[in-house]
């Protein structure tokens, strides 16, 4: 759940920009059948298994067009949830729910199916002392609800943005002119506080990262014997994180390797959003 500060500063800005991109002007269709005030109750259905993310932002959706808006939750985030089931109600201006509706939903279905997503992939490193963890690969403005779904599903979070943590990147070593130059001109610049990370694509790179003395060595794009060549040669002289078209469907013949963390785009840009429909809309 988002704290107090967290909500008010980072989330109500980002919710509201996404009301504003749905109602320019007005909810022409909402003020053609409801003039006036009316209150309503309408009930949120689970229409799909998986787990529960965003309730807190389905909710501040709504809140934030009428404060007098009221929820009865009977599930919270990270609970399983079943086809079928209630999963609330939402009680207040008929016209609030009505406009409310479709942001508040792609919100709680988005976050919900990257929470499932990251459950299924955490479950095929379960016995393994691996790390899930998430990339920057998010959709724009949406990185603090996507990185907070994956926490939910049991996975866990990279850096959150550049400030965040030093990662050299292909590029990265080839605008210094090499990995040695790279973590020392790195060391030279960041506080002493922050481990560098340097991605690397072969052997012969992975020998320069451990001369560097890199904090962490991403094994990226790298297949599974060519994995463990590498880890014999760190040798746990770094940490290690495997990245590199991670899904559910291969990360299983990962577990084996014995490596720190493994790293996802897929958990926040292939996840499918999880069906849920808010039915039943009727006058109180």
């Amino acid at each position: 759940m988002f704290d107090n500060a967290t909500l008010k500063l980072q989330v109500d800005p980002l919710i509201l920009s996404a009301l504003r991109e749905d109602i320019s002007q007005e909810d022409v269709s909402t003020n053609s059948v409801m003039p006036t005030y009316t209150k309503g109750e309408v009930e949120l259905i689970c229409k799909q298994d998986g787990i529960l993310c965003g309730i807190q932002v389905f909710q501040r959706v709504f809140s934030l067009i009428d404060d007098t808006t009221e929820f009865e939750l009977f599930y919270k985030d990270g609970d399983e949830i079943k086809k079928g089931q209630l999963i609330a109600k939402v009680t207040g201006d008929i016209r609030v729910l009505l406009s409310g509706e479709r942001t508040a939903l792609n919100y709680l279905q988005r976050m919900s199916g990257i929470a499932t997503y990251t459950s299924q992939v955490a479950e095929l490193l379960k016995g393994s002392n691996t790390t899930l963890l998430d990339t920057r690969k998010t959709t724009p403005n949406n990185r603090i609800f996507e990185k907070y779904s994956v926490k939910v599903g049991g996975g866990s979070n990279h850096r959150y943005n550049l400030s965040d943590g030093v990662m050299l990147k292909d590029n990265h070593i080839g605008a210094a002119g090499s990995i040695k130059k790279a973590v020392q001109m790195a060391r030279d610049y960041a506080p002493f506080v922050r481990k560098i990370e340097v991605e690397v694509e072969n052997m012969d790179m992975v020998k320069e990262a451990i001369d560097a003395k890199a904090d962490i060595i991403m094994l990226d794009n790298m297949n599974h014997e060519q994995i463990k060549e590498a880890m014999e040669y760190i040798n746990k002289r770094a940490e290690v994180e495997v990245s590199g078209n991670v899904t559910k469907e291969n990360i299983a013949v990962l577990t084996d390797l014995g490596v720190d963390y493994i790293s996802s785009g897929a958990l926040t840009h292939s996840a499918p959003i999880l069906d849920l429909s808010l039915k039943n809309l009727h006058a109180i």
